[in-house]
């Protein structure tokens, strides 16, 4: 039977467009159903289970939009190279951390932000490793250092291309090599990993997270165990992406939402492998990695449209932003743009995008699934992006405001464990963009983050996300007080983290300033986080 119990909260604030100055919500079962003030909150539920928020703030829970589960619960648990600051450093790291008999996997080098940026040589990770497979995954996860236990576990990397002797392997090796580190953990590891991402994503108010694997990625059983995982427990909802071509069957299989999420057609401007139309900056003997062609994607989105699914794929550079577009008007001769519209597609990343392709893609009703803090990490005058493709070419990356004037509708997401799960960090990122006036409003930024996203995956019933009358209870709830220390006496003070507020020092959204923390997150009326003190007064 539906559970038909009311809980009232009440003495908060809460993020409705519906009433402004709303103070309490009423929530039966899955579904909140009234918004207002505390007052006639209570007249009109008087047999409700009522909570005080003592002024707590209640919002729209999360989505995350582009996430890999058991990477990042990987990376939550095991060895955090994000810290690293060099080669020496990072061959102590793997030298402390090496087992025998373990496969050694970790991930977030970045030596764009080393003092000395030489990566180590097989032969120093051998040294360090000893006979222990490592697989060491660069920040964008589209290279990777691997000692020569672990090529022995993938052999055919060595006349794969993207292959070196000494460095890093990109392309086909380094997915040859990555699959095979994904092959050495077990089933026991892997869903111990998800189960740890799935809680931590709960713990930042996120109630929905896109998964975007695929055959180069995780592999199917990694999907089936991380969706079976978040049914049967109160987890945060996984919606299921299929990264390869001509794979309707497999989707159907595995319930994907689409053919999506990272269906790669380039790489990543970190590793060289994102394809430009100009060499880079500082290796002006690459242009990058083009892995499909126009005529490519358009198959797909014809596939897909015609099987009912979405179609998507990963795409950074301008010369692959170029070929999708190209592919979109192709698609377009065959189905129609009425029919390609009525889908929905969707593109990862979209970095390096102008205002007439973000046009053109609003005409398709392509939404942008993106990430705030890739311009926070690497953004900049000194950032990598500027490193990578100069200072000009770099201001022009993640214009989430041409994409949003344009009619790009926006979903952000974390790509995690490149960037972190963090929210509340990327609405910051988003709205203080590096680049002068391609960020968003803080309420732009936030229904990106909400309402846009769950639009991203196919949910356009025009109240999920919201919270209003009819809409599913899906919220999250944030502290009201933080404390603060003024010329050496603390205090607390009470603080607005209503992403409307205007009011100056607004805390989550100051540069460097804190964040608030999640007290309680609620999915479809089912607690699936908490550590709160709010009391339930029956």
């Amino acid at each position: 039977m539906p559970d038909t119990r009311t809980t009232l909260l009440l003495g908060g604030r809460i993020h409705t467009p519906s009433s402004p100055d709303a103070t309490a919500m009423a929530v039966t079962g899955d579904t909140v159903v009234w918004v207002g003030q505390d007052g006639p909150g209570r007249a009109l539920h008087p047999d409700a289970e009522v909570i005080d928020l003592g002024g707590a703030f209640v919002a729209p829970a999360f989505v995350d939009a582009h996430v890999h589960a058991t990477a990042s619960g990987l990376h939550l648990a095991g060895l955090d190279l994000t810290g690293i600051r060099g080669p020496g450093e990072l061959l102590a790291a793997v030298r402390a951390a090496a087992r025998p008999g373990e496969v050694l996997i970790a991930h977030g080098w970045d030596e764009s932000g080393w003092t000395d940026t030489r990566i180590p040589s097989r032969a120093e990770l051998d040294e360090a490793a000893g006979p222990v497979p490592v697989y060491l995954s660069r920040v964008d996860v589209h290279s990777a250092l691997v000692s020569t236990a672990l090529v022995e576990l993938a052999p055919s990397a060595r006349t794969a291309d993207g292959w070196s002797e000494r460095g890093p392997l990109t392309r086909g090796a380094h997915h040859l090599a990555r699959a095979a580190a994904r092959a050495a953990i077990s089933a026991a590891q892997r869903q111990q990993a998800q189960r740890a991402f799935l809680r931590t994503a709960a713990r930042n108010g996120v109630v929905s997270l896109h998964e975007c694997a695929g055959p180069d990625i995780s592999g199917e059983q990694d999907l089936a165990d991380l969706i079976d995982i978040a049914a049967a427990e109160d987890m945060p909802e996984v919606v299921a992406y299929w990264g390869e071509p001509g794979a309707v069957a497999t989707a159907r299989r595995l319930g994907a939402r689409g053919l999506a999420g990272d269906l790669f057609v380039d790489g990543a401007l970190g590793s060289h492998t994102a394809a430009l139309c100009s060499p880079y900056t500082d290796r002006p003997d690459t242009s990058g990695v083009r892995y499909l062609d126009a005529d490519t994607i358009a198959g797909h989105l014809i596939e897909c449209t015609e099987a009912g699914l979405q179609a998507g794929f990963h795409v950074i550079g301008d010369a692959a932003v170029t070929e999708v577009v190209r592919g979109f008007e192709l698609a377009e001769q065959a189905v129609g743009k009425r029919a390609l519209a009525a889908r929905g597609h969707r593109l990862e990343h979209l970095e390096m995008v102008t205002a007439g392709q973000a046009r053109a893609l609003a005409g398709w009703n392509v939404a942008a699934s993106v990430q705030p803090l890739f311009d926070a990490a690497w953004g900049g005058a000194e950032g990598m992006y500027a490193a990578r493709l100069g200072p000009e070419r770099a201001a022009g990356l993640n214009p989430f405001a041409t994409l949003a004037a344009e009619g790009v509708p926006l979903a952000f997401g974390s790509d995690t464990p490149v960037t972190p799960l963090d929210p509340w960090a990327a609405v910051r990122a988003a709205v203080h963009h590096h680049t002068p006036g391609a960020g968003l409003s803080a309420r732009a930024a936030f229904n990106a983050h909400t309402r846009g996203a769950h639009r991203a995956a196919g949910v356009a019933d025009g109240t999920t996300g919201s919270l209003v009358p009819g809409a599913p209870a899906h919220y999250a709830i944030w502290e009201a007080e933080e404390l603060v220390v003024v010329a050496g006496d603390a205090r607390v003070q009470r603080w607005s983290t209503d992403p409307r507020s205007r009011v100056p020092g607004l805390p989550p959204l100051d540069p460097g300033g804190p964040l608030p923390r999640c007290l309680r997150t609620v999915r479809a009326g089912r607690v699936i986080h908490d550590e709160s003190p709010l009391k339930l007064n029956r």
